[in-house]
């Protein structure tokens, strides 16, 4: 069972479960319960990579690996998953909201099952990134470089995530409106040009601009930028997730400050300002 739900958020990252003909009802169909499995397990994988910084400078100290360093990977790998689907649900009424406004008639679980294949999108890239977050866990003691490579592996993740759900939202209301696609190739006998009426796609970020409705792209990248800026705030209403050298292991801090202050800060220790 589990296999079956990794090979179909595999299918949904080579845009096997996005292709036109696929969403010609306008909906995507895939199971949301299995696809939601494997996103946490993967957002899970990632938290432990962020709490390998606190094992691994515990490790090399006079008093080795200790509870606090353990506490913190265990807090990290459950706390990040939680980031993740309480982002989601806090921006998933203005999704649907947006949606609406450009007139799509895209259903209530529909929209669901789109921020679903999102997140499933953004945890594998994050996961895939886990690997070099601990080699460099591993390669240096630097707190706030830290944070950055982590801001920066997430922002990765987000960026591509975000750009599946723009591609695929356009696609959704190709398919409501029944526009075909056009594609050019040759006839492998006669040489000749052929045009087929529906165009496939090779990945899930293959666009379709000349064809998207420039008013509806506008919306959603509104939207994109509400969900980036509520996830980011959400990670610092959630934090730890390293573990700082100089504080004791603790679930959460105290709510002072802001995510972007405390990167700015962050950016200032590491050039030394």
């Amino acid at each position: 069972m589990m296999l079956k739900w990794f090979r179909q958020l595999d299918g949904i990252l080579r845009g096997d479960a996005i292709q036109i003909p696929a969403l010609k009802h306008g909906r995507i169909d895939m199971p949301v319960g299995g696809v939601m499995v494997v996103a946490l397990i993967l957002a899970m994988v990632y938290g432990v990579c962020m709490g390998a910084y606190a094992i691994i400078r515990t490790a090399w100290s006079d008093t080795g690996v200790t509870d606090d360093a353990v506490m913190q990977m265990v807090a990290s790998a459950v706390k990040l998953p939680l980031l993740f689907f309480l982002t989601l649900v806090v921006t998933f009424p203005s999704l649907y909201v947006f949606n609406a406004l450009v007139g799509s008639r895209l259903s209530l679980a529909s929209v669901g099952r789109l921020l679903v294949a999102m997140v499933g999108v953004m945890m594998a890239v994050l996961a895939s990134l886990g690997p070099i977050v601990v080699f460099f866990s591993a390669s240096t003691t630097s707190y706030p470089f830290m944070i950055l490579l982590n801001v920066t592996a997430a922002s990765i993740a987000g960026i591509l995530g975000l750009a599946f759900l723009l591609r695929t939202m356009g696609r959704l209301v190709m398919a409501q409106n029944r526009i075909d696609f056009p594609v050019v190739q040759t006839d492998e006998e006669s040489g000749d040009i052929a045009q087929e009426d529906e165009q496939q796609i090779s990945s899930s970020l293959d666009p379709f601009q000349a064809h998207t409705d420039t008013k509806a792209t506008a919306v959603f990248k509104i939207w994109v930028v509400v969900f980036a800026v509520a996830g980011a705030q959400m990670s610092w209403v959630l934090r730890p997730f390293i573990g700082s050298p100089d504080m004791e292991f603790t679930w959460f801090r105290e709510r002072n400050s802001s995510f972007f202050l405390e990167v700015l800060k962050s950016i200032a220790e590491l050039l030394g300002a």
